[in-house]
């Protein structure tokens, strides 16, 4: 028998939507970076000349001040260039904590007002990912517990450099570089951030949804179209006297029925991209004994398939391998009125591999015939549209009538591997 294996799968390429989602979120992040980078930059210039000229404070601060402000704006403007937003971001994280840090233990250590800053680099970091701001928030609580320790131990290698006279003035002054940099920087950016967001998400939405109601009413006018060639064949098996062209006339309806009832069950469903496997074959098999063995019949349904869910690129090929599989059985392995069962059962295992166990109880034939050596349409069928599944058929001979164990993977994943 020919088997075909299918190829490993590797993500999915993202959707429009979801690109221009996170290009916009990107964007946000960058705007807000970019913001806080300007406005702590020229802050610092400022308290450096402030600390110099009006705090009478000559050492260590107001250089500090003056060199995180000048290369953060270095930083700044140099991402126009490299458009890295990690890497301005750690460079501006990495300056702002030792500068912090610096100024926090020349200003009163644990009882500076300074300190406060630090709270800054962690909502930064929260604002850029997750990650970075559980970084900084771990780093920064044991750096304060640090500072404290310092403060308190008898080998304290820093001292106080703001003059008594000037400490409530640059206590004010820190407190309120901090308040304007969370509240007024980044509250009202994030805030802008969000609402932006929304609007994006609004939009996208709405394009979503205006999308989903054009597919349904795709899916709808090819179950019409669908519906009207099955028609078509059925008035032209009327005017045939041949038996033989009625049954190729008749088999070529029931084939174009069981791709109209997937686009039937896609436009109904709420989910328009898979459909519910369990009911569509169920709905096939008894529509199929209907057709070929009549209203009452001796056909017994067994229909063992769980809660799945297949795309239109699956279910289709897969459903005009089960209407084959069936037909073959009603009209060869189950002949006349004589009783019989079908058994039909779909499974996936955890690598993502369906495996189809179809067959029946009937009369079967003979072992060496194959869909090489036969001028069977069906048979040829089954063997074709297992290739079209990308997957691999063989048939099970341990069993009695005939039966098949069928293994594939959703279509579309292999399609997504070669783009």
């Amino acid at each position: 028998m020919d088997t075909e294996q299918t190829k490993t799968a590797t993500p999915p390429l993202l959707s429009p939507e979801k690109k221009k989602k996170l290009e916009q979120r990107l964007k946000n992040k960058a705007r807000l970076v970019l913001k806080v980078n300007y406005f702590t930059s020229v802050f610092s210039i400022v308290f450096s000349a402030l600390c110099m000229f009006l705090l009478d404070i000559v050492a260590v601060i107001p250089y500090v001040f003056l060199g995180f402000g000048s290369l953060n704006l270095l930083n700044t403007l140099l991402y126009k260039y490299h458009k890295n937003l990690t890497l301005t971001y750690n460079v501006v994280s990495i300056m702002t904590l030792t500068g912090s840090i610096i100024i926090t233990l020349f200003s009163g250590g644990i009882n500076s007002p300074f300190i406060f800053v630090l709270a800054l680099i962690v909502v930064a970091g929260y604002v850029t990912t997750k990650s970075y701001g559980s970084l900084y928030l771990n780093l920064n609580l044991l750096i304060i517990v640090l500072i404290y320790s310092q403060s308190i131990a008898d080998f304290t290698f820093v001292s106080d450099v703001v003059p008594e006279k000037s400490k409530n003035l640059f206590a004010l002054l820190s407190i309120l570089f901090s308040v304007y940099l969370l509240g007024g920087v980044f509250g009202k950016n994030l805030l802008s951030s969000h609402h932006s967001l929304y609007k994006t998400k609004d939009e996208l939405e709405a394009k979503i949804t205006e999308k989903e109601t054009l597919l349904r009413e795709v899916h709808h006018r090819v179950k019409n179209n669908l519906q009207t060639v099955s028609s078509l064949l059925s008035l032209q098996s009327r005017n045939h006297d041949d038996k033989m062209v009625k049954e190729l006339l008749k088999s070529s309806q029931n084939r174009v029925i069981s791709m109209a009832m997937v686009h039937e069950m896609l436009y109904l469903r709420e989910d328009i991209g898979k459909i519910e496997y369990q009911s569509y074959v169920r709905e096939l098999a008894e529509y199929l004994i209907r057709s070929i063995k009549g209203t009452s019949s001796n056909i017994t349904l067994d229909v063992d398939i769980p809660d799945l869910k297949l795309n239109i690129d699956t279910a289709i090929p897969l459903g005009l391998l089960i209407n084959e599989c069936i037909t073959n059985a009603l009209k060869y392995g189950i002949p006349n009125d004589s009783k019989g069962e079908i058994e039909i059962k779909l499974r996936k295992s955890e690598n993502d591999e369906y495996t189809l166990n179809i067959g029946d109880n009937g009369v079967g034939f003979a072992k060496d015939i194959t869909h090489k050596n036969t001028k069977s349409l069906g048979l040829k069928l089954i063997h074709n549209l297992s290739r079209q599944l990308r997957g691999s058929i063989i048939r099970d001979l341990t069993k009695g009538g005939t039966h098949y164990v069928v293994k594939f993977r959703e279509i579309s994943d292999t399609i997504h591997s070669k783009t």
